[in-house]
């Protein structure tokens, strides 16, 4: 089975695994855990005792996801690469900020090959073994990325932070990397619920901050309608978003009584090569 080329997040050096455990020709090493993945997130790049998402938005992720409302874009994503990319069983591919795996395990299936899936939260990754054993999951941070420099194809970003550098410096030269973002007019229902007065958004555009390093080959944009017929499916949506975070009272009555949700999703895609 073919393996990410896994570097130590000390000192960079290749990681050779020996059994359940990871180890660098400096003497650094990394235990499995028992779910499958491995921990290469070092305790001093940690901004709090448990970065990333809580075991509750994880679960409600897991819902929303499991449930089907976003598979046309999980779906799109895949036909995308497929476009440009001639997978083989040494296609190195990576998720970053993979969370519960959700995407991963459908690109993983899609496009075959090494599928690698990292996300800060031990939580979502935990949860993301489950759904499948053949990808390999890392608690990392994709802002020093444990892969070794250019053995990577293809990044896949979808709704997580941009990082430009350390994400080029993983891509091998001419590899792709796709981000999936929100556009303007994402979850508009959902923000007319909550706020009183919703602003008008642009849809935030990556290619700014990644011209340096990467040239851009394809932007699409994709909107679909789905219904959300809960009052527990509605929750699960506003756990997912930044929105859930900053309720006012008000607003958090006004959902609790709401049953349906007629709701509109709106991605861009962005697909660029480096230079």
């Amino acid at each position: 089975m073919i393996a990410p080329a896994l570097a130590c997040p000390v000192c960079r050096e290749t990681l050779v695994q020996t059994d359940k455990r990871l180890s660098c020709a400096n003497g650094h090493s990394f235990d499995r855990a028992r779910q499958g993945y491995w921990n290469l997130l070092l305790a001093q790049k940690k901004r709090s005792k448990a970065p990333g998402d809580n075991a509750e938005m994880v679960q409600a992720r897991q819902r929303f996801l499991e449930a089907g409302h976003y598979t046309p874009l999980a779906d799109r994503i895949g036909s995308m690469l497929q476009e440009y990319l001639s997978p083989s069983a040494e296609t190195q591919l990576l998720d970053l900020g993979c969370g519960e795996g959700w995407y991963t395990d459908r690109l993983a299936r899609r496009l075959g090959g090494c599928t690698t899936g990292l996300d800060i939260s031990k939580e979502a990754v935990k949860a993301a073994c489950k759904r499948n054993g053949d990808v390999h999951w890392l608690v990392a941070t994709g802002a020093d990325i444990p892969l070794a420099d250019a053995s990577v194809d293809t990044a896949t970003l979808i709704f997580s932070r941009l990082m430009p550098a350390p994400t080029a410096k993983v891509l091998k030269p001419g590899g792709l990397l796709l981000v999936v973002t929100p556009g303007p007019d994402h979850l508009l229902a959902l923000r007319q619920l909550i706020y009183t007065e919703v602003r008008t958004r642009s849809g935030f555009d990556p290619a700014s901050q990644l011209a340096e390093l990467f040239e851009p080959v394809q932007q699409e944009s994709l909107r679909f309608a789905f219904t959300l017929d809960s009052a527990p499916a509605i929750q699960d949506l506003l756990a997912m978003t930044p929105h859930g975070q900053r309720l006012k009272p008000e607003a958090r009555e006004r959902l609790a009584q709401c049953a349906r949700l007629d709701e509109q999703a709106d991605f861009s895609l962005h697909l660029f090569r480096k230079r």
